[in-house]
């Protein structure tokens, strides 16, 4: 079931979405060549608990860490480890934490140092697909809008979308209906003002063709090429759209 929030639920989200944006801004003062992940995991683990919130990662289905941190062509669910950081690496930090029960979802890909004019342009484009998506969303628009949407534009610069892995609705939990899809699979569900939703791209330099790993939770693609993702959690409004965690 779909899940309208209240004026109450909608204030507690938008207090998640801040301490999710301000989680980010810690953890960007460590983000360098040389940084392991598990110490940028620490980082974000230790600010989300100072701040009376929760890592809503943390133990999900047996996550073992607080934040999702993939490399290169790691799409999604990254276990943080001894993995070091390196000068041309892209690195997607998927960020969710809880405050009083209510939960913000956001994506963002750094560029650590130097990198090729492609993988710039990968790393820019999903983030310009989220706000391709995010811009078509009101009270009365359909799924399906921004699905296409999002589809279109990384079409249009050359990028695939991964299929199997898709956005959702929020709140109280961390998944909640409906999907949102990254590409037109038809999805006709109407939007109501009330509803939040996490839009998140995740487009690869190469094929659409993912794969997951031997620790269950990593996805790789399938060509060994980059991957990045961009996620927002937005509350539909009657006229438009509220981005809840940042930019």
């Amino acid at each position: 079931m779909i899940s309208i929030k209240s004026e109450r639920e909608i204030e507690l989200m938008r207090k998640a979405g801040k301490y999710n944006q301000l989680a980010f801004k810690e953890v960007e003062k460590h983000l360098k060549p040389g940084v392991t992940t598990k110490k940028l995991d620490k980082v974000i683990h230790d600010f989300i608990v100072r701040n009376n919130c929760v890592p809503s990662t943390l133990g999900y289905e047996g996550f073992p860490a607080s934040v999702c941190i993939s490399v290169n062509d790691e799409v999604v669910h990254g276990i943080p480890g001894k993995r070091v950081i390196k000068d041309g690496d892209i690195v997607s930090i998927d960020l969710v934490l809880s405050y009083k029960g209510y939960h913000a979802d956001a994506t963002r890909t750094y560029i650590i140092g130097k990198t090729s004019d492609e993988v710039q342009d990968l790393v820019e484009n999903t983030k310009k697909a989220f706000y391709a998506g995010v811009s078509v969303v009101k009270e009365g628009a359909r799924i399906r809008d921004i699905s296409r949407a999002i589809e279109k534009y990384a079409h249009d610069h050359g990028l695939s979308v991964v299929e199997e892995l898709v956005g959702h609705g929020i709140g109280t939990s961390m998944h909640e209906e409906p999907d949102v899809p990254n590409y037109d699979d038809n999805n006709m569900t109407k939007l109501k003002a009330g509803m939040t939703i996490a839009i998140e791209p995740m487009l690869n330099l190469g094929s659409k063709e993912i794969y997951l790993c031997d620790d269950d939770w990593t996805v790789k693609t399938m060509d060994g090429k980059p991957s990045a993702h961009y996620e927002n959690t937005v509350l539909v409004t009657k006229g438009g759209y509220e981005i809840l965690t940042g930019d």
